[in-house]
């Protein structure tokens, strides 16, 4: 048995690849394919002219989405393959090598050797959920950021037209507030309503909007210090439009984010304060937990580890590093607040760590590494969450 080394350096339009026999210690070959069915038909050809796919072993540096297509393809021709982190190559070719040089053909043959040198850890199959949550979850989240930043400017220019509406209903924009800026807008309509007004109101709120509530909303529209002007009116109108449909496309997502998890359905999601789109979000970044030896990788891979200070004799942790994916730090940490509220367990670890002098923001950091440690024990026994058997 003699095994291969394919080392292939990802770009746009196509890819070069070079192979090394493991045997001879040398260059097979190397070639370059195009990014299109034929070049990767070619790759095929030359993999299975050398030998059988257990006996390949393919790395290429992770690269956004480049090597999405590519990874697909090899996954239904039955062959592994490795992301690498760019980094790792970059290091290895200096160690390697005194000279700068960038050219593919030195990149792609770096990859091969690398991979010569390394633990091989193949992509796990079925990748392509991770992958997909992931572009789903960054999207939506991109969107509600969206969303927030045009409630915002509603509330710039209600500060104009009507700067008591706001505060009536507790700095929130709830559905009824909505339903009143889009069928009235002005203070003016506003304070001309009547009852088949409240009657629509009242219905859609389900009678938590009062007829004190009510009338005391006309009185303060009626009486705002706030401009009338057409040009608000326009304003507002196009904010609300832009919002509507954001929300219209985050509820289409959603579901879409809802359907793929319940799919996957992690062990995870047992944990109470795990809803499907926090999985989803745990999921996509992290990907196969089985690639993770210990809960501190996972720590360090969503930047939740200490830094560390050394200087002299003195030796002490630091702030969190703050690496890796904030998106995945910033889920983890929402997902602890309804467990400190409901699960007696994070709960008193959240007192002790408050009862030793930490910060409410410092505290619920630690319950959320308590979290990630929780998740890689449930997924690498298999089992739901059971609170009594935490400890």
């Amino acid at each position: 048995m003699s095994l291969y080394f394919v080392g292939i350096d990802i770009s746009k339009y196509k890819h070069d690849c070079c192979i090394l026999s493991a045997a001879a210690q040398s260059v097979v070959t190397k070639f370059t394919i195009q990014n299109d069915k034929s070049g990767f038909e070619q790759l095929i050809t030359t993999l299975h002219s050398l030998s059988i796919p257990e006996d390949i072993r393919i790395g290429f540096e992770s690269t956004a989405h480049y090597a999405l297509n590519l990874e697909l393809f090899l996954e239904n021709a039955h062959h592994s393959f490795m992301e690498i982190n760019p980094v790792l190559i970059k290091e290895y070719k200096k160690s390697t090598s005194l000279r700068r040089t960038k050219t593919d053909s030195v990149d792609c043959e770096s990859i091969a050797r690398w991979l010569m040198t390394a633990e091989y850890k193949p992509h796990s199959k079925g990748f392509y959920h991770a992958y997909s949550l992931k572009s789903l979850t960054r999207l939506r989240d991109r969107l509600v950021r969206q969303r927030s930043f045009y409630l915002v400017k509603i509330t710039n220019v209600l500060d104009h037209t009507f700067p008591e509406f706001k505060p009536f209903f507790h700095e929130r924009l709830s559905k009824t507030a909505l339903y009143l800026l889009e069928n009235y807008g002005s203070a003016e309509k506003m304070a001309r309503m009547n009852s088949a007004s409240y009657e629509k109101l009242r219905s859609l709120s389900r009678g938590k909007f009062s007829p004190q509530q009510f009338l005391r909303l006309k009185e303060l529209a009626a009486n705002t210090v706030g401009v009338n002007n057409s040009i608000f009116d326009v304003e507002l109108n196009s904010l609300l439009s832009l919002y509507k449909s954001l929300v219209k496309e985050i509820d289409t997502l959603e579901a879409e984010i809802n359907k793929l998890i319940e799919e996957v359905h992690p062990h995870y999601m047992s944990i109470p304060g795990i809803g499907p789109i926090s999985a989803a979000v745990i999921y996509s970044e992290y990907g196969d937990i089985s690639n993770f030896s210990t809960p501190a990788q996972m720590l360090a891979f969503a930047g939740m580890e200490p830094g560390i200070n050394e200087s002299g004799t003195e030796s002490h942790g630091g702030r969190m590093v703050k690496h890796g994916s904030s998106q995945l730090r910033y889920v983890l940490i929402n997902c602890c607040l309804p467990l400190i509220r409901f699960d007696m367990t994070f709960a008193s670890y959240y007192a002790k760590k408050r009862a030793e002098g930490k910060p409410h923001r410092v505290a619920v950091t630690h319950v959320a590494k308590k979290l990630v440690r929780v998740i890689y024990a449930l997924e690498r026994q298999g089992t739901d969450f059971n609170a009594q058997k935490i400890r």
